[in-house]
């Protein structure tokens, strides 16, 4: 995502870090691939339930997935719309890329019980962490735009309900669990992120793709 000027977002999926890392083709070895399920011969559709920025969702589409984006806040939808435009005009790779991407503008909560997702990727918005609550001015701006998400335990409960095979939580590192949701199956940490995997049934089929 690019800055324009100190209020100005641009979603952006061909240059920056995004851009590098499409490039680099580092593979489903990623921690998030494999929180999403994506190994050998198998690629699962996915719902990303939080888009906010779009990365994650980009990065699973550039390995195969057919991915759902679900962006409640109008504003944050209208940048994600631009920037999904802009990376399709560019051809080639990134626009097959772009074509596995379906942005809908809406409630998750509401919205997932009819798409009957395999995977359900959920991203909420985190509070400040103590002294690093300088967080960088990316951030800042992207919370100013999209707000908290005081409903995420209830869109977590919606996810379990409604995933065929599996639910992963992004989430703070050394944070506590979310509260009122049972244990995860299994978690696959990062360098200051782990996926909380929340297993319903092998994926044993891949979706649309």
């Amino acid at each position: 995502m690019q800055q324009t000027d100190d209020n100005d977002l641009i979603v952006d999926f061909v240059g920056g870090a995004v851009g590098h890392r499409f490039r680099s083709g580092e593979g489903r070895g990623q921690a998030l691939a494999k929180a999403a399920g994506l190994v050998r011969g198998v690629t699962p559709d996915i719902v990303d339930a939080t888009a906010g920025l779009g990365r994650d969702a980009f990065l699973l589409a550039s390995l195969g997935a057919n991915v759902t984006l679900i962006e409640r806040s109008e504003k944050m939808h209208a940048l994600l719309a631009a920037g999904l435009e802009r990376a399709a005009a560019e051809g080639g790779r990134l626009a097959e890329t772009v074509a596995r991407m379906t942005l809908l503008h809406g409630d998750s909560s509401e919205l997932l019980p009819a798409l009957n997702p395999q995977v359900v990727l959920v991203d909420p918005m985190h509070p400040p962490r103590g002294n690093t609550a300088l967080v960088k001015k990316e951030m800042r701006q992207i919370r100013e735009i999209v707000g908290t998400d005081p409903d995420a335990e209830k869109l977590m409960q919606v996810a379990l309900d409604v995933a065929l095979n599996r639910v992963v939580l992004k989430w703070p590192l050394r944070a506590e669990s979310m509260a009122g949701i049972r244990k995860p199956s299994h978690q696959i940490l990062g360098k200051s992120t782990r996926y909380d995997v929340f297993v319903k049934a092998k994926i044993t089929y891949s979706g649309s793709s």
